[in-house]
C-alpha cells in the first residue's frame, strides 16, 4: 500500500483518485482552502486525520476511517460513498453523510445538521448524534445503543430497527414505514404521525399527542408518560403499562389496554375501538 503520513494538505483535490493507500496523521487544512481532498478514491485506511475543508470524501468506496475528526467547517464530508466504515471518530459539519450505501458507524460522536439523508444500508452502533433534521428518506438501517438529540427525525424512512436507544426528538417517524423499536426511550412531541407498520416493544414514550393517523400501529408492553390525545385516527393494537392521560378517537377495530386512562374520547363514528382498563 502507498502511505501518506504526517502531511498538511490544503490543495484542491489533494489526494484525488488514490487507491490501496494508507492515510495517517494528516491534516486537511490551510490557506489554499481546497475542496474534495479524497474524491473518487477506494480501498483506503484513513487513521488519526483531521478534516477542516469541504467535501473531502465524495465517491469513496470500500474504505475505513479510524480515530478521525471533522470540524464544523468540514461540510458535506461523505456523499455518494459505498462500503465505508467509521470507528471511534467525530463527525462535525452540516450534511456529513448523504446518498451513501452500506455504511457502518461505531463508537462515534456526530454533530451534524441534516445528517444521513437518502442513505441505504446504514448501521449505527454505540454512537451519539446531535442534529436538526436527521435521516430523511433513508432505508434498511440498524441502530443499537444510539443516543440522539434532534428534531424531525426519520421522516419518510423505511425498513429499519432501533434497539436499546434514547431518542430525544420532535416529529420522529413521520410517514415512516416498517419500523421496529425495542427497549428504547422516545422523548418528544407528535411521535409517529402518518406512519405505517410502526412496532414499539418495551419502549417508554414521553410527550404530547403521540401516534396519530397511523396505520397498523402495534405497542407491546410500553409505557406512556405525559401522553395525551393519543392514537387519534390510528388503527392500533396496544398494551400499555401504567397510565395514559387521554386517548382520542382511535379507529374502529383498534384495541388499547392500559392500567389506567385519564380520559377516553370517542366521538361519533369512532365507537368501534375497544379501549379497556386492566
Amino acid at each position: 500500500m502507498n502511505t501518506y503520513e504526517n502531511l498538511t494538505l490544503d490543495q484542491e483535490r489533494a489526494l484525488y483518485g488514490i487507491h490501496n493507500a494508507y492515510v495517517k496523521d494528516c491534516l486537511f487544512d490551510g490557506p489554499a482552502d481546497g475542496e474534495s481532498a479524497l474524491k473518487e478514491t477506494h480501498h483506503l485506511q484513513i487513521e488519526n486525520c483531521d478534516f477542516h475543508l469541504r467535501y473531502p470524501m465524495w465517491h469513496m468506496a470500500d474504505s475505513t476511517l479510524i480515530h478521525c475528526r471533522m470540524t464544523d467547517t468540514c461540510r458535506a464530508a461523505l456523499w455518494y460513498d459505498q462500503g465505508i466504515e467509521i470507528h471511534r471518530s467525530h463527525l462535525g459539519g452540516i450534511k456529513a453523510l448523504r446518498e451513501c450505501d452500506d455504511t457502518v458507524i461505531t463508537d462515534t460522536q456526530i454533530q451534524s445538521t441534516e445528517f444521513g439523508w437518502y442513505c441505504r444500508g446504514l448501521t449505527v452502533q454505540n454512537c451519539s448524534l446531535i442534529s436538526e433534521y436527521p435521516f430523511l428518506n433513508s432505508r434498511d438501517m440498524l441502530f443499537e445503543k444510539f443516543d440522539m438529540t434532534g428534531k424531525y427525525s426519520f421522516q419518510y424512512c423505511t425498513d429499519f430497527v432501533i434497539r436499546h436507544s434514547h431518542l430525544k426528538t420532535k416529529d420522529a417517524f413521520w410517514h415512516a414505514r416498517n419500523v421496529r423499536v425495542e427497549d428504547s426511550i422516545i422523548q418528544g412531541e407528535y411521535l409517529g404521525w402518518y406512519s405505517e407498520n410502526l412496532h414499539l416493544i418495551r419502549c417508554k414514550i414521553i410527550g404530547t399527542q403521540p401516534l396519530c393517523y397511523c396505520k397498523n400501529l402495534i405497542l407491546e408492553d410500553c409505557e406512556m408518560v405525559d401522553a395525551d390525545l393519543c392514537f387519534e385516527r390510528s388503527s392500533v393494537k396496544a398494551t400499555v403499562k401504567g397510565h395514559i392521560l387521554s386517548v382520542k378517537n382511535p379507529l374502529p377495530g383498534s384495541c388499547i389496554t392500559a392500567d389506567s386512562i385519564g380520559e377516553i374520547i370517542q366521538e361519533a363514528g369512532f365507537e368501534g375501538a375497544a379501549v379497556t382498563i386492566r
